[in-house]
């Protein structure tokens, strides 16, 4: 990210709600920086926030695109836990790890971090999560602090981290099970036929050489 896009990230309320039309806010900051994307696609940053990014990149300031969603105020994401399943599709969709809970279990939400960027809602299965506001009538960047944003990052950042760590393990695993199998591979088999071995075997190779080049290209 260039000093530019660092900017414009820091201008951000950090919610990573992904209205603006990017996975989140780092990569609508390098798109703006870029001259890819408007200033004017992010609904929680409001019209302060179209104005910030103006001062940072030159542009003029435009009302926020009404494709993107309509400025409002801070919400909190509250599950109504008489009818939650514990799916944990919530849980998931989190980008801050705001949802606790486990499987068939009931979750709750950790109100001082969650950011209100409602993914929640539409996976629910059960429409058991609504949103409270939590801001009054401030709307856009009067309803948010700076330490509030420095969290929404700092705990997306860390949720990207262990979901980067979680499948790098689970893609050694898999790899370590591979060649196990490889190593012995009658043994592993209910098929005795040579033909049908050799089959197997090119296929797991094959899939050892495409995690080797997918390790690789990280």
């Amino acid at each position: 990210m260039n000093e530019l896009a660092r900017r414009i990230d820091a201008a951000l309320p950090q919610t990573q709600c992904t209205r603006c039309g990017y996975p989140d806010c780092a990569r609508y900051a390098e798109a703006v920086a870029a001259g890819e994307a408007g200033i004017n696609q992010c609904p929680p940053g409001g019209a302060e926030g179209i104005a910030r990014l103006a001062a940072l990149t030159g542009q003029p300031v435009t009302p926020l695109h009404p494709a993107h969603g309509i400025e409002g105020p801070l919400t909190l994401a509250v599950i109504d836990e008489d009818w939650c399943i514990g799916c944990t599709l919530c849980i998931k969709a989190c980008p801050t790890d705001a949802i606790v809970g486990s499987n068939k279990l009931m979750h709750t939400v950790i109100e001082p971090y969650c950011t209100g960027c409602e993914l929640c809602l539409p996976v629910c299965p059960v429409d058991c999560i609504s949103l409270e506001v939590v801001s009054g009538e401030r709307t856009g960047w009067q309803a948010w602090t700076t330490a509030q944003a420095a969290q929404g990052r700092e705990r997306y950042q860390q949720r990207t981290a262990r979901l980067a760590r979680e499948q790098l393990e689970h893609d050694q695993r898999q790899e370590a099970k591979a060649r196990m199998k490889l190593a012995d591979l009658a043994a592993h088999s209910q098929h005795t036929d040579p033909a049908v071995l050799d089959k197997k075997r090119a296929v797991i190779e094959a899939a050892l050489a495409r995690a080797r080049a997918k390790r690789d290209a990280a």
